[in-house]
């Protein structure tokens, strides 16, 4: 308790193991922010030079084309791929589920009803429309939009063109929604304009949603400045960069230290704390990296890298596998070295309740979302199942993407869904390998062995009165197959040809490439 008042009054000495803390590291080519809790490796994100990051990013477009079957539009934003608009997405949306709605003061002016029939209608091809990036493009898909327009504050979300004005759920205090609920009602916003509380507001004061306000209010007046004088399409607005955004959202209460390795980085954190928060500059400290990097100082170095592993050890001993497809993501669950309890019941909800967690944890780590579908260990009990379905809901609350969960089902799996904005940890940092194809697996010797000799008996066959001596280049692992396995065939499908077959080893080539050569012409007759 004495550790925690220190860490908040910015007390002591910084220890990233304790608490909840944000690991900064900025380089000339790259900038890192890790999420830390108890010395955990929570979230970890990349922003490399050049990047640009279009989610949240308000752009000025032109309808394309309006594609009636699949109930959308493409909007030409300026980017190499049109965005995809769906109709529902062009529609005044109404308040999710986990926000409160609550009524504005004075009289409400009854709104016309929109409905998709009436989308094609308002923006025709060729038209004009001011549309917000939702998804970013991931793979061969352009990136998603819709035209409900937000702007994230602090404590505040201003929605432009949509006159709600909501309340985070996610606030569960009686007394402390009923406060803010009069907060918001005497809040000055203008006609035709909405707001919404984010989670972080409960406990702030009115003048901070007073200056929260006025700050989203002028960034929205700048915006509309530029949509008016710029034409169509361009970019009116885009969110800021990682370290500010960083400042923005990570910054609260929660978070007990910020460590950063650059001293101007670490200034500049403190100018965006300090508009939000004088006490929230005091935890900001700057650590200098002379003899070691930060991220091995601090321990997280090794938890990164084994983010990309495909398999992931618990601490009872089993162990999870994740594969990621274009559909879904895939976890199967294993009992591996768990073999302590003489229960075997027990032992098995230990492992899946374990499992649960640690698969809440990496889908947030890596970034990955879509639809997901986790294997558990067969549990006999119901009671069992629901524990490691309560575990998986307790465990995402942490995540600020959206997640749905289905419970169980008898065959024992798992079915949810995780909100993707953008492509994953691994997508981002890796490229398909050039030898695979990113199929992650290679033929085998033997296969290429056999498809070799397939085209040589082809070949021989179809230009047996135009070629004499051929000669055969194979990856070497191919080459010690012919010469051992496959000798007495080779010898045999020789003699089915006036010619020598020479073969040739090449340890660079590709495993799955070959080369068929003229040997008095020295020219290729097949390449594979």
């Amino acid at each position: 308790m004495i550790q925690k008042i220190k860490r908040l009054l910015g007390i002591g000495t910084a220890d990233p193991s304790q608490g909840n803390s944000i690991i900064v590291n900025v380089e000339k080519l790259e900038r890192r922010v890790a999420l830390l809790e108890d010395g955990v490796l929570e979230e970890y994100t990349v922003e490399r030079e050049g990047d640009q990051n279009i989610v949240g990013g308000i752009f000025k477009g032109r309808v394309k084309n309006i594609e009636q079957g699949l109930k959308a539009m493409f909007v030409d934003i300026g980017l190499d791929k049109n965005a995809f608009l769906h109709f529902w997405d062009a529609i005044p949306a109404a308040l999710d589920g986990g926000l409160e709605e609550i009524q504005r003061e004075g009289t409400k002016k009854p709104q016309k009803k929109i409905t998709s029939k009436d989308i094609p209608n308002i923006y025709p091809v060729g038209s004009e429309i001011v549309i917000q990036v939702s998804k970013g493009p991931i793979g061969t898909k352009g990136p998603r939009v819709t035209t409900n327009i937000s702007l994230a504050g602090r404590y505040l979300v201003l929605m432009p063109f949509t006159e709600q004005f909501g309340i985070s759920r996610k606030i569960d205090d009686p007394k402390e929604r009923q406060r803010l609920r009069r907060i918001v009602q005497k809040l000055s916003v203008p006609e035709g304009m909405g707001i919404i509380m984010r989670t972080v507001a409960q406990g702030t004061r009115a003048r901070h949603f007073v200056r929260d306000l006025a700050m989203l209010l002028e960034q929205w007046d700048n915006i509309d400045k530029r949509r008016a004088n710029n034409p169509a399409p361009c970019c009116i607005f885009q969110e800021p960069g990682l370290i500010e955004r960083t400042a923005r959202d990570f910054l609260t209460d929660e978070i007990d230290q910020v460590l950063c390795d650059d001293e101007e980085t670490t200034e500049f954190i403190r100018e965006v704390a300090g508009k939000i928060s004088r006490r929230a500059k005091r935890r900001i400290h700057y650590l200098p990296t002379a003899t070691q990097p930060i991220f091995e100082r601090v321990n997280i170095q090794k938890q990164i890298d084994e983010a990309f592993s495909r398999q992931v050890w618990l601490k009872c001993g089993g162990y999870i596998v994740i594969d990621e497809t274009e559909a879904l993501i895939s976890v199967d669950v294993n009992t591996g070295r768990n073999r302590g309890s003489k229960d075997v019941d027990k032992m098995i909800l230990q492992t899946n309740i374990e499992s649960a967690e640690e698969v809440a944890r990496q889908l947030r780590l890596r970034n990955i979302g879509g639809l997901v579908v986790v294997d558990f260990i067969d549990m006999r009990h119901r009671k069992d199942q629901m524990a490691v379905y309560k575990a998986m809901k307790e465990r995402v609350k942490k995540d600020k993407a959206k997640t749905q969960i289905l419970q169980i089902s008898p065959i024992g799996l798992m079915e949810m869904t995780r909100q993707r904005l953008n492509e994953s940890l691994r997508d981002s940092m890796y490229e398909p390998c050039p030898y695979c194809q990113g199929r992650g697996r290679v033929k085998t010797p033997m296969t290429m062995s056999i498809e070799i000799q397939r085209r040589l008996n082809t070949i021989i066959q179809s230009r047996r009165d135009q070629v004499g001596d051929l000669i055969v280049i194979v990856n070497s692992d191919v080459l010690n197959r012919f010469k051992q396995e496959d000798a007495k065939v080779l010898v045999e499908l020789e003699r089915s040809h006036s010619g020598r077959l020479i073969f040739r080893s090449d340890p660079t080539l590709n495993r799955e490439r070959y080369a068929v050569i003229d040997a008095s012409t020295e020219k290729t007759i097949e390449q594979g």
